[in-house]
């Protein structure tokens, strides 16, 4: 398994990994979720294009992905998802340590993303991965208008968070 940046001839795989990843949502009720539309090819073509697209490939099959932005300074995890197919396979934290590295070589200071709370492959998750979760008085006004747009699509009809996690110097 490989985690390198996203080639063109990987965008149009997304939207069907992107739902199947959703499928699993299912199970505790949140079909909202389950149901939210994935990134159009084009969206996902303006992450590849800025460099902000990481993918997960099994020899030749991609079964994960990320989006990076920026946001307050720090890289942000947009979305990652994995395809069920792939899980309990630590793709998820290789993507999200290959975010870290893209942080890292742009001087961010910071990985942030946001998340279902009580969700056992969200939050909790992330915890175990080094993550803490921001109180939301310490939120910029930046990841506050990210939780507000999360609102306004829906996402909050269960309890989501703000977590963080360092970023560390230079590895090798």
């Amino acid at each position: 398994m490989t985690v390198r940046p996203a080639r063109e001839g990987d965008l149009v795989e997304l939207s069907g990994l992107e739902r199947a990843a959703g499928e699993v949502f299912r199970s505790p009720g949140m079909d909202a979720v389950a149901d939210d539309e994935p990134p159009s090819v084009e969206k996902l073509r303006v992450h590849h294009r800025r460099h902000r697209l990481i993918v997960a490939d099994d020899d030749g099959r991609v079964v994960g992905y990320l989006v990076i932005a920026v946001v307050a300074g720090a890289a942000h995890v947009e979305q990652v998802s994995v395809h069920p197919d792939a899980a309990r396979r630590r793709i998820g934290s290789q993507l999200v340590d290959a975010a870290e590295r893209w942080g890292r070589e742009r001087g961010s200071g910071s990985l942030t993303l946001t998340t279902y709370q009580h969700v056992p492959w969200n939050a909790p998750y992330y915890g175990r991965l080094g993550f803490e979760v921001v109180p939301d008085v310490e939120l910029p006004p930046e990841l506050r208008a990210v939780r507000r747009a999360e609102d306004a699509r829906g996402l909050d009809a269960w309890p989501r968070v703000v977590m963080r996690r360092p970023i560390g110097g230079p590895t090798g």
